[in-house]
């Protein structure tokens, strides 16, 4: 074959020495990468390394207390914490003379550089298959998510019969990560079954949890593999039309999803003919923030135009569901773990996780914890590996409390079970729940009687709860709060009435004796409830300095310069100010 020069029409592809890859979740957005990725485009193009540096932005990298990050590839350096004024020396330093700016790396506890960010201790431990691509692409991208492999599990799928791809999918293990951990496999199969002409599949992306965002860095950073996902299920139960419910609180997830969802049209992988076998399109779907449609049933009335609420099953959604059509509804992770159950197969994915809960979860870790952010680690991996190991303990030494699971209908694990393995079976025989994957890590200093106010006030009022926090409680209250919930528990309609008095009941399980103290002490013992504390000033340690009683807002501090000051406890409102601006640790809370 003879060789012909290369026109201006037939360039090559350029290959970049280095990409830069900017965080841009939602979190290292809101602390300004957006800033950041532009003025480190603009010096590359200053330094004339335009030709040598491609800067993308990326999803979620999940360490979400180090941002803004960013990472430089191949060799991947990290970066955290920046500020806009360090770009320039990342460029002129590091781009353009090949010396790292040690001082902008991450640090481990004894204050050494972590030079790459697969050597960093929150990564150690983790297994990235639903976040495999996070940190990794440009979410805005189809060529780089093809580039990766993505969209190949859908042409394999269509070229399997129907029911070989929900096989997989059964043999997998998958469960819903929405919260129900019902098997996936089994529920396309629901549908597969039902006669029907029209059939719908849904992405469940209204997350409303405290704490939680695990669905919208899914969507933020890799949205290519919920739609790859869920054109599986469409061909798995023989539907031709999807939905993306998400709720309107997430401007960027909705954006970069619509953006994909284009793309895919564009590239002919959604619409008529996918691969020259499959009829499927997508619709994105704004929810108005109500907590209970990422309820199911709740969701499709939401979607039909109707007042999002619950209603009784059966018949259940794979049998009669959005317009009365059999519908599948699968939460965000979920789908974003099927295009690699396709492509390595099931006993590839059942590799990972336990006997009775496969694979990984997604989980945001937050609270009073070092390292904050989002994880993925095989089922099974035990509380404390997550708090000590990814999580990097508890801040300022304090001793841990409780972990906090599953969001409001979650419940709350003690320090004496830190080694239970993070599992179905595990937390609902703890008497919590794995749910969508929020998990708040709670410290010494927490009151466990305002934990069950604060979550069980976010489904419902709660006024026994606050009754105790305000030191009006009784112990007969304590028997009322254990009935309701039992009752609210057994009658409820769906499983979020079914699972909301979890809190209340996991921490009157574990932490019976706060309640005790709120009640009958009319103390609290972490110092929290404002009603069941007071301010005092130590006679030996107050210096008469007036610092307190300048800025106490009720005057309600007494004393002469160079005297022993007191607190009238009548003016006193506890606003904490006294305690705040004393620096001879002589005003305690008590």
């Amino acid at each position: 074959m003879e060789l012909t020069e290369v026109t201006n029409e037939q360039k090559l592809p350029r290959i970049e020495r280095s990409h830069v890859l900017v965080c841009a979740g939602a979190a290292c957005v809101a602390s300004g990468a957006e800033e950041i990725q532009r003025r480190l485009e603009a010096k590359i193009q200053e330094l004339g390394l335009n030709t040598e540096v491609a800067v993308y932005g990326t999803g979620c990298v999940g360490t979400c207390d180090l941002g803004p990050v960013l990472i430089v590839y191949p060799e991947g350096t990290f970066y955290v914490k920046l500020k806009p004024q360090d770009v320039d020396e990342i460029a002129e330093e590091h781009l353009l003379k090949g010396r790292v700016v040690q001082r902008l790396l991450p640090k481990d506890p004894s204050e050494h550089e972590i030079p790459t960010i697969s050597e960093h201790p929150f990564f150690a431990k983790q297994v990235r298959i639903a976040l495999r691509n996070l940190g990794v692409i440009n979410p805005e991208s189809i060529e780089e998510y093809i580039a990766v492999g993505g969209y190949a599990a859908l042409e394999k799928a269509l070229n399997m019969t129907p029911e070989e791809v929900i096989k997989m999918v059964s043999d997998s293990g998958l469960r819903g990560r929405g919260g129900a951990g019902f098997p996936t496999g089994r529920k396309w199969q629901f549908a597969r079954n039902v006669q029907a002409d029209q059939k719908y599949v849904i992405i469940n992306a209204d997350e409303g949890d405290p704490g939680a965002f695990m669905d919208r860095s899914i969507l933020e950073g890799d949205p290519h593999s919920v739609i790859e996902g869920l054109a599986i299920a469409a061909y798995a139960i023989g539907a031709t039309q999807g939905y993306a419910y998400v709720r309107a609180e997430y401007p960027l997830a909705i954006s970069r999803l619509q953006t994909a969802i284009d793309q895919a049209r564009e590239f002919g992988l959604l619409g008529k003919g996918i691969f020259g076998k499959l009829d499927f399109d997508l619709e994105i779907r704004k929810g108005a923030g109500a907590f209970v449609c990422g309820e199911e049933t709740a969701l499709m009335h939401s979607i039909e135009g109707k007042r999002g609420e619950p209603r009784p099953k059966p018949p259940f959604p794979a049998v009669s569901g959005l317009w009365g059509k059999p519908t599948i509804i699968n939460n965000v992770e979920t789908l974003a773990n099927i295009p690699p159950i396709i492509e390595k197969g099931p006993f590839w994915y059942s590799s990972f996780g336990t006997e009775t809960s496969k694979g990984t979860k997604v989980f945001a870790l937050a609270g009073n914890i070092n390292n904050t952010g989002l994880i993925e680690v095989p089922f099974g991996t035990t509380l404390r590996e997550v708090v000590y190991e990814i999580g990097g303990g508890i801040p300022g030494g304090k001793e841990f409390k409780a972990a906090q699971t599953g969001g409001p209908s979650g419940g709350c694990i003690p320090k004496e079970l830190l080694d239970i393995p993070l599992d179905y079976e595990s937390l609902a025989q703890a008497g919590s729940i794995v749910g969508s994957g929020g998990l708040i890590i709670m410290d010494e200093d927490t009151c466990m009687v305002d934990v069950a106010r604060f979550f069980l006030e976010f489904t419902v009022d709660v006024e026994i709860l606050t009754r105790i926090t305000h030191g009006e409680g009784t112990l007969q209250d304590i028997e009322k709060l254990e009935t309701l919930a039992a009752s609210i528990s057994r009658t409820s309609l769906c499983q979020l009435g079914i699972t909301a008095p979890n809190p209340v009941l996991s921490t009157l399980r574990y932490f019976r004796d706060e309640y005790i103290a709120h009640v009958v002490e009319k103390r609290c013992p972490a110092k929290v409830c404002r009603a069941l504390i007071r301010y005092e000033i130590i006679p030996e340690h107050c210096k008469g300095c007036t610092l307190c009683a300048k800025f106490c807002p009720t005057h309600a501090i007494r004393g002469e310069r160079r005297e022993v000051h007191t607190i009238d406890p009548e003016l006193c409102i506890k606003c904490g100010e006294c305690l705040a601006r004393c620096n001879v640790g002589a005003v305690v809370k008590v």
